[in-house]
């Protein structure tokens, strides 16, 4: 079995869920050990780029491509970009073993449900009040 070396991560995000937007101007702020490239899920760009992935899904479900062609979704694509940073590798090694899975979990739940907070009551058009844009649905809801 051999082992790719990532030298590049891509990050499919919802360009419409104010969480994931969130996130991703958070990740532009950090200091990265390996270039990420940051690509709306399900828009053009990853659909020409990604074409066997399951786009919809990618909508649902944080999906982390590396260069070689390593696909991470879940749990694993949140501890791929904590890898990919500076400050958060050290971490990143931590949670990806059996003691520190349980953490990741609790976050990501906490995250969906300072999501749902957040966004209750918005409303149903494209903005509710103030341009604060509606909650994505399912979209960002936390696997299993």
């Amino acid at each position: 079995m051999s082992r790719l070396t990532v030298s590049g991560l891509t990050i499919l995000y919802d360009a419409q869920c104010p969480l994931c937007v969130h996130l991703h101007n958070w990740l532009l702020r950090q200091r990265r050990l390996v270039p990420l490239d940051l690509v709306p899920a399900g828009s053009v760009e990853a659909r020409r780029r990604f074409p066997v992935l399951d786009h919809d899904r990618t909508l649902r479900e944080i999906t982390v491509i590396g260069d070689k062609g390593q696909v991470y979704g879940g749990l694993a694509a949140w501890v791929v970009c904590l890898w990919a940073l500076a400050d958060h590798r050290a971490k990143a090694h931590w949670l990806a073993t059996p003691a520190g899975a349980p953490f990741v979990r609790v976050t990501m739940l906490a995250a969906a449900k300072y999501r749902d907070a957040r966004m209750a009551g918005a409303g149903t058009g494209a903005t509710a009040g103030a341009g604060v844009p509606v909650p994505c649905d399912d979209r960002c809801a936390v696997p299993g």
